[in-house]
């Protein structure tokens, strides 16, 4: 044995130290000096909305993880390289001067504490900044309750699934972490300071390096056994089967035992790893390491491969059976599709039913419907952003989004009505260049201006000029030039939160300074509301300047004492930010809330774990013909409409507002943010009125009713029942849209379908038969506050087929009428585009009504509604009207039910954009009678409009020119003395 030769290390001088240490000071202030501007101003901006609290919690606890993870992996390694240091030979042999092991050894000696403690430091801190990214995990297993339903196969709560296991794999990972890194840490150290030689036939291994690497192998095999263990587990969502997920007959009666061999011979390994400790050889524990291996081969895939593939594959629907019917019953429960409330706990419910599929009906079946045939929807609303943006821009700063929303309202005599809406948002992505200065950019063009609606059943044509020349919608709008008094009233007409603003702006200003906030061209304002950092020291300027980047911040003499920066000023990205757990639903809309515009918002609590459930990916089942570049998104098995979210325009407070009670997800998210989310007494009647069920839960749950609205293993198994989503049949075609392929979306309409009392704003989808174009059913959900969730599955006969959405489409595009009309499909100087294809269940038939528009080729030019198509059993009507489509299917007289005809008290709302029209009613509950707790005079005068309009209806169906001047004078007067009302009531 040789002593260790001296070897020296180079020595930096004193000055070469210091400027190393500050070369690193400053290079961890270049990487952290970003990131602490940011995290100061996502604190001003978690202050500024009243969730700092909820900032706090999130940092806190990414903190905690942070050095708890970090703290445990590296006092492993810590300790692990001490014991492997500590005890290293004494006297270590070398091969000579040029032995390379020699330099290593000498740094490592002379500098033991530096490596003993700043590379467990480093890899603990990495560590710990890899674990803090779970901070959602360990919450929920901290906060998460029960759901009250115990799986099938071990009797547990599916809260052990959700909540408690990933937190058990979670912290196994990491120890399998903290063991591999500790073994070669270990093995290393030994290797350097000659506790294992590889020289001679066969190396050397000392007894202390021994021990040390074999107590950590068997600790390693020891964390196996417990991942074996928890296996058992994940079982319940096994993908094996591409039919369904949950444990399979293989699962079950191969892999679940196999799970229980292995993990025995995995605790006699981890044994015999620790016997090694008191043996001079290694080859009990090799043997029992490839007794492990081999086990795992051989009873943990060769058998179950074996029993999948020659008992399980030939006899698949009686092996499958039990689980396919586990599958069926989780996955119903998961997505709330549960046949009549099977689930006694949730309010909502399947109710399917049989529908004839008639068609035949007479005109006076047709006329006497009140429920759906008035109520059907021509404005299509992925169609007319372009014509809102022509007819109701008024500013190139302003702008409508690519697709409008639909919403309801109540007309001055109570009923529900249906209406494109749509906020007049800041667009400053159409400034011009000699407008896109930062001053116009971020200090005067600062909000948009209105709400903007118009009825979705009425259309009006420009006066003297026929109904070839094109409809458009009746417009009104509530902004600052009629201080709010549209159709919907509105108290504060300014957006300065909305869809299309994508950056900041500085408003307020020195008290006694003019206002700079263009509200028009000739006008200006001065925000007053809460939104927004204040900027009255030097040191916030200070912050946002280097946060943005831009040195106007800090110079502009404009930004005064009372000065705010608004940002973060996307309703998604705001209620991103306050409750990342939600994922939020792809449509947000605004609505009129008690004289306030407010963005509405869905959120959704999901699992991807709930035993049985079928995983979907998100992306795929919400995708359509609308957005179809959405990509697979995540994979989920659970999911729940928990929170509703309203966003104010002007103010951008926010307020989640719990919508499901018995959400156990939902739940633990309270527990973790206690005060976050207000109870579901708190919405506001008002607001209950514009809550829609969300778009995309609905295509989740289409998605799903296509393979679970079966009942039985075997009709599942065998999928002859099953149904598929349409595509959009108004996608190519002679008049097809700018849309590309995908998915029919489904539709948003107020109808009354069997069961319902009265007409109900709903979310309505035709389902085809699988891999067949032909209709297999129809379903709904009901949006209304007394029935909301209420999912309703028409099912049409099977005996004969019911033509679906394609071949009416066809048949309506190759009828005469429409091949031959030439002005509107071969003519150069315009463009057909088809509108959305409404599938609707009128008197045990079904009706399908879609809008054709024409667009002219000019570059101002905006689609008009040129016609309107109809088919009903095989007939198709094509006329510039409803009605007139109506008689042409059904005969005469059908149509006069269908009042979308041009009137004149629709001109009077399309012409007089500040006239409110009695929607002060908006608030009322479906039911609830009109003109409650109104004015005396205000509902007399109203009850005198209905009036008139009935007589001038009942004179128009005459012809009578004397009747129909009398009725018109009569409206007049009417109209009058509501105005006279009004203003005396205000």
């Amino acid at each position: 044995m040789a002593n260790r030769p001296p070897v020296g290390i180079p020595k930096l001088s004193r000055r070469s130290r210091i400027l190393l240490i500050l070369g690193a000071v400053l290079l961890i202030l270049l990487i952290a000096g970003s990131r602490l501007i940011g995290t100061y101003v996502d604190w001003l901006w978690y202050g500024e909305v009243g969730y700092r609290y909820v900032f706090s919690t999130i940092v806190l606890t990414r903190l905690t993880l942070w050095a708890a993870t970090g703290a445990f992996i590296g006092l492993v390694l810590a300790l692990n390289l001490w014991i492997a240091y500590r005890l290293r030979p004494v006297f270590v042999p070398t091969s000579g001067p040029e032995d390379p092991l020699a330099w290593y050894r000498t740094v490592a000696t002379q500098r033991s504490k530096l490596f003993g403690i700043g590379i467990p430091v480093v890899v603990g801190v990495l560590g710990g900044i890899a674990a803090q990214g779970d901070w959602q995990l360990v919450q929920m297993f901290l906060h998460g309750g029960s759901f009250g339903t115990a799986d099938p196969q071990f009797g547990k709560d599916v809260s052990f699934y959700t909540f408690r296991l990933p937190f058990y794999h979670w912290l196994l990972t990491w120890g399998f972490v903290a063991v591999v890194l500790s073994f070669i840490g270990a093995l290393v150290t030994h290797y350097i300071f000659g506790g294992i030689r590889l020289t001679g036939r066969s190396g050397q291994l000392s007894v202390p390096a021994r021990a040390q690497l074999a107590i950590l192998a068997g600790v390693f095999v020891l964390l196996k056994a417990v991942d074996y263990y928890l296996d058992r587990y994940d079982l319940l969502l096994s993908q094996r089967s591409d039919r369904f997920t949950g444990a399979t007959y293989t699962d079950l009666h191969a892999v679940m035992p196999a799970k229980l061999i292995l993990l025995c011979i995995a605790v006699f390994c981890a044994f015999a790893f620790f016997a090694a400790v008191f043996l001079r050889n290694l080859q009990i524990p090799a043997l029992a390491t490839v007794l492990l291996v081999l086990s795992s081969v051989v009873v943990g895939a060769v058998w179950p491969a074996l029993l999948q593939q020659f008992s399980v594959k030939p006899n698949a629907n009686e092996r499958e059976s039990q689980s396919i019917e586990r599958n069926l019953a989780a996955t119903k429960r998961a997505f709330n599709i549960n046949e009549d409330n099977v689930d006694t706990q949730r309010v909502e419910g399947r109710k399917t039913k049989p529908y004839p599929g008639t068609t035949q009906l007479s005109p006076e079946q047709v006329a006497q419907n009140e429920g759906t045939i008035p109520n059907i929807r021509l404005l299509d609303p992925n169609i007319l952003s372009e014509t809102f943006t022509q007819l109701k821009q008024q500013y190139n700063f302003y702008g409508f989004p690519d697709k409008l929303d639909v919403d309801r309202y109540r007309t001055p005599s109570g009923e529900l009505q249906d209406y494109l809406v749509a906020v007049r948002g800041l667009d400053t992505d159409n400034l011009t260049p000699s407008q896109q200065s930062w001053i116009n950019s971020h200090m005067k063009y600062t909000h948009g201006n209105g709400f903007v609606t118009a009825p979705a059943d009425r259309v009006s044509t420009t006066p003297g000029e026929g109904a070839d020349a094109g409809a458009y919608p009746v417009f009104s709008v509530s902004d600052t030039e009629n201080n709010g008094q549209g159709r919907v009233p509105v108290d504060q007409p300014r957006v300065y939160y909305g869809e299309l603003v994508n950056t900041y702006a500085i408003v307020g200003g020195e008290p006694g300074d003019q206002p700079r906030e263009y509200d028009t061209p000739n006008e200006t304002y001065t925000y007053d509301g809460a939104g927004g950092v204040p900027m009255g020291n030097l040191f916030k300027r200070m912050v946002f300047a280097a946060y943005y980047g831009e040195q106007n911040i800090l110079f502009n003499q404009a930004i005064g004492s009372e000065s705010q920066l608004i940002f973060k000023r996307n309703p998604r990205e705001r209620v991103k930010e306050i409750a990342p757990w939600l994922k939020l639903d792809g449509d947000s809309y605004p609505a009129v809330v008690d004289g306030r515009i407010k963005w509405i918002l869905d959120g959704y609590t999901t699992l991807n774990n709930y035993p049985y459930s079928q995983r979907v990916q998100f992306g795929e089942a919400t995708s359509d013909s609308l957005d179809n570049n959405a990509g697979p998104g995540n994979e989920l098995n659970y999911i729940r409409n928990s929170v509703k979210v309203t966003v104010d325009a002007y103010s951008g407070k926010v307020q989640l507002y719990e919508h499901d009670k018995q959400d156990p997800v939902l739940d633990a998210w309270q527990g973790i943010f206690p005060g976050l989310i207000k109870p579901k007494s708190a919405i506001s009647p008002e607001l209950q009125q514009h809550l829609r069920y969300p778009a995309d839960l609905f295509q989740v749950q289409r998605q799903m009713l296509t393979s679970y609205h079966v009942d039985d293993a075997a009709s599942f198994y065998a999928q002859q029942s099953f149904w598929g989503v349409p595509p959009d049949p108004t996608v190519g075609g002679q008049g097809g849209n700018n849309r590309s392929g995908g998915k029919q979306p489904p539709y948003y309409v107020i109808a009354q379908i069997p069961g319902q009392s009265r007409p109900v704003f709903q979310l309505t989808s035709a389902l085809t038969a699988l891999k067949r174009p032909n209709l297999a059913s129809w379903v709904s959900v009901s949006s209304a506050p007394q029935s909301y969730g209420e999912m309703t599955v028409l099912e049409l006969p099977t005996d004969t087929q019911t033509p679906g959405p394609a071949q009416v489409q066809r048949q309506m595009e190759s009828t005469p009428k429409v091949t031959r009309d030439r002005t509107l499909f071969d003519n150069p100087a315009v463009q057909p585009q088809f509108g959305n294809l409404l599938t609707l269940p009128v008197e045990g038939g079904l009706l399908y009504v879609e809008p054709i528009y024409i667009k002219p080729s000019s570059p101002e030019a905006y689609p008009q509604l040129a016609r309107v198509l109809v088919s009903f059993g095989g007939k198709v009507g094509f006329a510039p009207t409803l009605e007139e489509s109506l008689n042409q299917v059904f005969g005469a007289g059908a149509g006069q039910a269908a009042d979308t005809a041009d009137n004149p008290g629709d001109q009077q709302d399309g012409q007089q954009d500040g006239q409110q029209d009695g929607d002060q009613q908006d608030g009322q509950q479906d039911g609830q009678q009109p003109g409650q707790d109104a004015d005396p005079q205000v509902s007399q005068a109203v009850g005198d409009i209905q009036s008139a309009m009935e007589q001038l209806r009942t004179a128009q169906q005459s012809g009578n020119l004397g009747e129909i001047g009398k009725a018109l004078q009569q409206l007049e007067a009417a109209t009058k003395r509501f105005e006279q009302a009004q203003q005396s009531g205000n």
